[in-house]
């Protein structure tokens, strides 16, 4: 007979009755026709009822297979002959189902991310390797407008800075999707090219580099924003469009004057909708400076996440001529660029999504 699973501790237990009895509790909540008329209240149980749900699930499964294995000891003893055969196979089976939620368990109640749920702001620059990093830049917004298609995520552009062949300077979008923080999180850095560029004669192969950042879209309420802490600018918008946007002073810069941070949009031809996105943008990287206990201002915590873009700083390189593409962070290669870059992201956002989980379980992270 296989060794029997160790039972939770009554301590755990008592914690996941806590759990379950505060689930209902949400759930109570939710059916209140008052939570309709409250966006902000029915935002938080919405979320907290999709963190609860699964672990309780979870749980009561774990229970109804504990009541199997006990059924099945207790029909063991009396058995005989192929009965004996078969109620062994039901003690096996539970003693399975046992072992396997109890890992899930584990990992279910794992501390949770702060930004599970959210939406994420995206920020693609091209960096060094003049236009071919630029060109580069382009490659990787297509590649994750790709791969939000294939998760059913909705993408809107905030802004974007064309280059002289068609490359980007750069890039600020926003992906809307339940799960697209906990698989992006991860691509902030900066991201290597190797491969001959367009404007190489010689065939030879080209290193250039983009960044890429990743914030948590920020409501509201999560941010408190003095508007005496903003200096705000409008000008005349540049570059490519309508008569009317180049014409009138639609473009808008937003300083945050205690952090120095500054946000400028310029594609829409409304001041407002300018000033709307900007808002949006500087929400989310406030939000992440907050978030980031070991610095102090954004601008560190920007650094930690792009370096400063060179080429020997990266987290993953896209090797055209081999087809390759390597995430540094995990030693992976994956001879698939071409998929990469159609926007087959799955097996590299699992395979850091499941080193997280191992790095946790391990108390290597909070």
């Amino acid at each position: 007979m296989a060794a029997t699973p160790a039972s939770p501790s009554p301590t755990l237990d008592a914690r996941l009755r806590a759990l379950e009895q505060e689930l209902e509790e949400v759930e109570h909540g939710l059916a209140d026709p008052a939570t309709a008329s409250n966006p902000g209240r029915l935002r938080d149980l919405s979320r907290r009822h999709k963190e609860l749900g699964e672990v309780v699930d979870t749980w009561r499964r774990l229970r109804a297979a504990r009541g199997d294995l006990d059924t099945a000891r207790q029909m063991l003893e009396g058995a005989t002959g192929e009965d004996r055969e078969t109620v062994h196979a039901e003690l096996e089976a539970a003693e399975a189902a046992i072992e396997e939620l109890g890992i899930q368990l584990n990992l279910l109640l794992l501390p949770r991310d702060p930004n599970d749920g959210r939406n994420v702001i995206v920020e693609i620059r091209g960096a060094e390797g003049g236009e071919e990093a630029n060109l580069f830049a382009r490659d990787l917004y297509d590649m994750y407008a790709r791969y939000a298609a294939r998760r059913g995520w909705k993408v809107d552009v905030l802004t974007e800075s064309a280059s002289e062949r068609d490359g980007l300077n750069e890039v600020v979008f926003v992906v809307k999707g339940a799960d697209a923080w906990s698989r992006l999180e991860h691509e902030a850095g900066p991201h290597r090219v190797q491969r001959v560029p367009v404007t190489e004669s010689k065939g030879r192969v080209h290193t250039s580099s983009a960044t890429v950042m990743v914030l948590p879209e920020a409501d509201e309420v999560d941010v408190t924003i003095d508007p005496g802490d903003l200096k705000i600018d409008v000008y005349r918008s540049t570059g490519p469009g309508g008569q009317s946007v180049n014409t009138t002073d639609s473009a808008v810069r937003i300083t945050h004057l205690p952090t120095g941070i500054v946000v400028a949009m310029q594609d829409e031809k409304s001041q407002i909708q300018n000033r709307a996105k900007a808002m949006t943008v500087l929400r989310a990287r406030l939000l992440k400076a907050e978030q980031d206990k070991r610095a102090h201002e954004l601008a560190e915590q920007r650094r930690s996440q792009v370096g400063g873009g060179g080429r020997s700083e990266k987290i993953r390189t896209y090797n055209f001529r081999e087809n390759r593409v390597t995430d540094h962070r995990l030693n992976l290669t994956l001879h698939k660029l071409d998929q990469v870059l159609a926007g087959d992201l799955d097996e590299l956002t699992d395979a850091l999504m499941a080193d997280k989980r191992a790095r946790q379980l391990a108390g290597d992270e909070g």
